[in-house]
């Protein structure tokens, strides 16, 4: 069984994909992170993100790149935002996570075009969405406990812009695959958003 959850920055998508993946015991791929890391991996080697050739050159990160800690900073979230409206660097990365979605046995994927771009024939397919204010205080929070500086204006229109260029984007925009089942976190408690979350795919896949 192949599982996608799409939607935008900090909406939980991250989260409900991980304890899917526990409660179905099927392997789980955070592609946001993949992104993150060409993104670091461009600041990293000087490059321009807003560059398509600097972008792709970045794809070649090693391996070791996704156990960084920065990849989890509102910096790399930026930059991944910002090497994803390349389409060369999407090329490079598709294939990477359709192997991982193809797997024997199944998958669960976490980003923001897996249903409609990495694994269209997912038996189930959910878009996990929250408010921009919901999502800001989350992510704020988040950075809190972690003893990061930044305020919570700072936050919000960050998400707004990344948000922005992950709807306009031309190549593989943030949009509602058809067949999904949009769940709304922003009143949700996590306990709440797994539930709605699991109820959907048994009713989906069948279970």
């Amino acid at each position: 069984m192949i599982v996608a959850v799409d939607g935008p920055t900090a909406s939980g998508k991250g989260t409900i994909a991980r304890a899917l993946a526990a409660h179905y015991g099927l392997p789980h791929l955070d592609t946001g992170l993949l992104y993150r890391a060409v993104g670091r991996q461009c600041a990293l080697n000087g490059g321009n993100p807003d560059d398509a050739g600097d972008a792709l050159a970045a794809c070649s990160f090693a391996d070791s790149l996704l156990d960084d800690p920065e990849l989890r900073s509102e910096a790399s979230g930026g930059l991944a935002s910002r090497v994803s409206i390349h389409p060369p660097v999407r090329q490079a990365l598709y294939e990477r996570q359709r192997a991982f979605a193809t797997q024997a046995g199944g998958a669960v994927l976490d980003g923001r075009d897996i249903a409609s771009v990495i694994a269209p024939e997912a038996e189930a397919k959910l878009f996990v969405t929250a408010s921009v204010a919901a999502r800001a205080e989350r992510r704020f929070l988040e950075m809190q406990g972690q003893d990061r500086a930044v305020s919570l204006e700072a936050i919000t229109a960050d998400l707004a812009a990344r948000d922005e260029r992950d709807r306009t984007r031309k190549d593989a925009p943030l949009v509602v695959a058809e067949g999904a089942l949009v769940i709304d976190t922003s009143d949700l408690k996590r306990e709440e958003a797994i539930a709605a979350a699991i109820a959907a795919v048994d009713a989906m896949a069948g279970n």
